[in-house]
């Protein structure tokens, strides 16, 4: 495998690397849509993440990354689990492409083993790569419907079950969905959008000085890959040892005031968002900033930033305002914060 571009090289991009980083921190929050221009860093940045992410034991020789410390197995095909042999093997980071087959991503029988064997065997798919990991779907909006239905069942669930040609599996499949696409290109179902706790909008830099810089930094690494990579290195292992301490304080606890929620609930009936998913994700990604900052509690400043991550792809398309979602998220925090 190659050496990818380094989280810490990219610049210009600073709210989707935090969006990253606080799913990092705290999986529970459901994931990150990024909306935006083509050649914006989108990609980059999501395969440079086994770059900063700590990384995890597994059971030696596990096709679903169980993790050993899990008493109860977390599948029924652990080999090397009676031995208690671990590994440490970076976070899983899965790329679904368009054009992938549903035996592809759900994993199917294993013809090899049957036509040369005669025995009835799985052959993991795309989701048991990605379990305890990222998934990332490049254009997701242009994700066939089907695929899009199986995402959302294994989202909820976090297993993915398969049962066909004979074959019945059923193994965990819980990871950070992560996807990508341009709104110019098609709308993304509402019900997978959904899904996403974070969304952010890529532009294409506008300053002069930032542009130059991107191009300087990519050209650098494409002439001298190993170079730029160590050059970088100390600056990723830094993310990481945040992402480390972040992670530690989220189970240690990491307090979110009454006043904070509160402010959290009137921003959402300010805008009108739908359920109170949208609070929840509130609450979560301003305890996860908190603790990435190393703040024993979360702070209206924390509540501020998230917002936009949070809110602006939950709102409902108002007829009589056809500004974008951002800059109606951008007044409505500009007059709850003002009050």
């Amino acid at each position: 495998m190659g050496l990818v571009f380094p989280f810490s090289a990219i610049v210009g991009q600073d709210e989707m690397k935090l969006a990253l980083l606080i799913a990092a921190v705290d999986p529970s929050i459901g994931g990150v849509m990024v909306f935006g221009d083509r050649g914006t860093g989108k990609s980059t940045a999501v395969r440079a993440l086994p770059g900063i992410l700590p990384q995890i034991s597994v059971v030696k020789g596990c096709a679903y990354h169980c993790d050993p410390a899990v008493v109860a197995p977390a599948c029924a095909a652990c080999p090397a689990r009676a031995a208690g042999k671990e590994a440490k093997v970076p976070v899983p980071v899965v790329d679904l492409p368009l054009g992938a087959t549903e035996d592809r991503v759900v994993g199917a029988l294993d013809l090899e083993r049957a036509l040369s064997r005669g025995e009835k065997a799985f052959e993991p798919g795309l989701l048991a790569r990605a379990h305890r990991g990222f998934l990332y779907v490049d254009e997701v909006n242009l994700l066939e419907d089907h695929l899009v239905d199986l995402l959302l069942d294994v989202a909820q669930t976090g297993e993915n079950v398969v049962e066909r040609e004979g074959v019945s599996v059923r193994h965990p499949a819980r990871f950070v969905l992560v996807g990508s696409g341009n709104p110019e290109e098609g709308e993304l179902r509402p019900q997978l959008l959904d899904r996403f706790g974070l969304s952010v909008e890529v532009r294409t830099p506008t300053d002069l000085a930032t542009r130059i810089d991107v191009v300087r930094r990519r050209d650098a690494f494409d002439r001298d890959p190993v170079g730029e990579t160590a050059r970088y290195h100390k600056d990723d292992l830094k993310v990481r040892r945040r992402i480390e301490k972040g992670r530690a304080a989220l189970v240690a606890g990491v307090a979110v005031p009454d006043a904070v929620l509160e402010r959290a609930a009137t921003l959402c009936l300010a805008l009108g968002t739908d359920g109170l998913r949208g609070e929840l994700t509130l609450l979560r990604a301003a305890r996860a900033l908190a603790a990435l900052d190393g703040r024993p509690e979360a702070t209206l400043e924390h509540l501020r930033t998230v917002a936009p991550l949070a809110l602006r792809h939950r709102l409902r398309r108002n007829v009589l305002d056809e500004t974008g979602s951002t800059t109606r998220v951008a007044r409505a925090i500009a007059e709850v914060f003002a009050a």
